[in-house]
């Protein structure tokens, strides 16, 4: 038999058998030569720490070769699981056996060249933490003005199933689309209580509560918009939302293709029992925006830009020829869940101070940490290269760059697990253009793991699918809501809050 027909038949039958090497497994190769290096793999799994329930680390082996194999063990299990090919598959049952009670998972690579097989250094990754089993985003193309192909969508993060929550193209006509946007959830969904926001096309906030489900316009005559950035309360029948005046604009010559800002911004508070809003901060000087729940329900902060008063075709102006100069800073205010009342603004981070500007705190779920993003100006970090992560110990007061999750591209919207032990983060990191998802480890002294492509079911994934990744939510359960469900609601006419004066 010809060595080119062995190749094709061997492409042809399964190659990846379970503990112990079965008659469909390969077998290891018994003559080799070791080499000190380790091999490239893409996307990199090696030297992290992963979850004990994570989907399989499957990837592919950058080296030069004809024929591939990979071994992938444990202490408790030295035959392990065993898979041929450049691309690896691993099987998800047995590889999620082979991490039960792991604290250290194996992987040791063979590559053939010229009929002579190398084994490169031992791959060691860390077994931790149980992460959350779901996250949902939005899927959208990274592009400035087309909608009229986004879904947000749900992914079980212990295997590669993924589910569309909702399509914006259920409900499109020929001459008007539909945007959706700012899915959320309480409680990480424990409950099923949820909102997401439809643009345009039968347009409103979509509330899924206490196990009903309806559309809400949360614009009055007084206010300046509807809701648009949301944050559930952790116990509460309560949404804080920002009230955005928003504008884009594009540069002609920068690095960053594009700036997003706001014009005006306010806070509300919606009570979702009683379609009722009420005015949390709504100072014409101030751009407050991205409000978020302190975990134990007491305080709600967000951020905020001082600005000059001016009409608002002045404010147009200024933002063209003045754009660097929106400073975010970062603020608290404490809430009494009972008499629904927030009490005095509290300056968190003075970023402005340092010539930074800050956006989307989000408290851990300890309270101890907050964790958030820092650029030279603006809120809308996706677009800014120079955006990082930050953390701040909210005991000891002392804020750094989390270098060990950084890049040198974009770094924005993150998310902790429901055990506080788990970042998911978007980052452009990969090619400068399409947003894709990491996960890092987050230690009890404050430190994070090297971070992690989010696992697909084949290397290539996210790269074929051309889509970017907007905001990562962990869920400790998934969404129930059917999708006719969810078309039902958005069709029906929206109920109207009323302000609190």
């Amino acid at each position: 038999m010809t060595t080119s027909l062995k190749h094709l038949i061997s492409s042809l039958i399964p190659v990846a058998c379970a503990f112990g090497f079965a008659s469909c497994s390969p077998g290891l190769p018994e003559n080799y030569t070791r080499t000190a290096a380790e091999p490239k793999l893409y996307p990199d799994y090696s030297g992290i720490t992963v979850p004990c329930n994570i989907a399989p680390l499957n990837c592919r082996i950058d080296e030069d070769g004809e024929s591939f194999r990979a071994h992938f063990y444990t202490d408790a299990n030295a035959e392990g699981i065993v898979v041929d090919g450049q691309a690896i598959d691993i099987p998800v049952e047995p590889w999620h056996r082979l991490l039960a009670d792991a604290d250290t998972v194996f992987a040791d690579i063979y590559v053939e060249k010229d009929g002579a097989w190398t084994r490169y250094a031992t791959i060691r990754n860390a077994v931790a933490d149980s992460i959350d089993p779901y996250i949902s985003y939005r899927l959208i193309e990274p592009s400035y003005i087309s909608f009229e192909t986004m879904a947000i969508c749900q992914r079980n993060l212990e295997n590669f199933d993924e589910h569309e929550i909702y399509n914006s193209q259920a409900l499109s006509a020929e001459d008007e689309g539909q945007c959706i946007n700012c899915h959320s959830y309480q409680g990480y969904n424990r409950a099923g209580n949820m909102q997401m926001h439809v643009r345009v096309r039968n347009g409103g906030t979509v509330i899924a509560h206490d196990g009903t489900i309806k559309k809400v316009n949360l614009k009055t005559p007084e206010t300046l918009s509807a809701g648009v950035y949301p944050s559930w309360h952790p116990t509460e029948p309560l949404i804080a939302y920002s009230l955005n005046t928003t504008t884009q604009s594009f540069h002609s010559k920068d690095i960053n293709k594009i700036e997003v800002q706001d014009a005006a911004s306010d806070l509300i508070l919606y009570d979702v029992a009683n379609d009722r809003i009420s005015i949390i901060a709504a100072d014409s000087t101030e751009l407050e925006t991205f409000p978020y729940w302190h975990p134990d329900g007491r305080s709600l902060w967000y951020v905020s830009a001082s600005v000059p008063a001016m009409t608002a075709e002045e404010m147009g102006l200024y933002q063209n020829s003045n754009y660097e100069d929106f400073k975010y800073d970062l603020y608290r205010r404490e809430f009494d869940p009972v008499t629904r009342t927030f009490g005095a603004v509290d300056t968190v981070l003075c970023a402005s101070g340092y010539g930074k500007s800050a956006t989307l705190p989000r408290p851990s779920p300890d309270g101890k940490y907050l964790l958030f993003t820092m650029g030279a100006f603006g809120t809308f970090h996706i677009w800014h290269r120079d955006s990082d992560l930050y953390l701040a110990d909210l005991t000891s007061g002392a804020i750094r760059p989390m270098d060990e999750l950084n890049s040198d591209n974009v770094e924005s919207y993150h998310s902790w697990s429901s055990n506080g032990r788990w970042i998911i983060f978007s980052t452009r990191r990969d090619d400068g253009s399409y947003t894709r998802l990491y996960l890092s480890h987050f230690r009890p002294d404050g430190t994070a793991s090297k971070p992690f492509r989010l696992p697909q079911s084949s290397p290539s994934h996210d790269e074929d699918l051309m889509k970017s990744y907007n905001i990562p939510e962990f869920m400790v359960c998934p969404v129930s809501l059917s999708k006719r469900e969810l078309v039902s609601a958005i069709k029906h006419e929206p109920v109207n809050v009323t302000l609190d004066k």
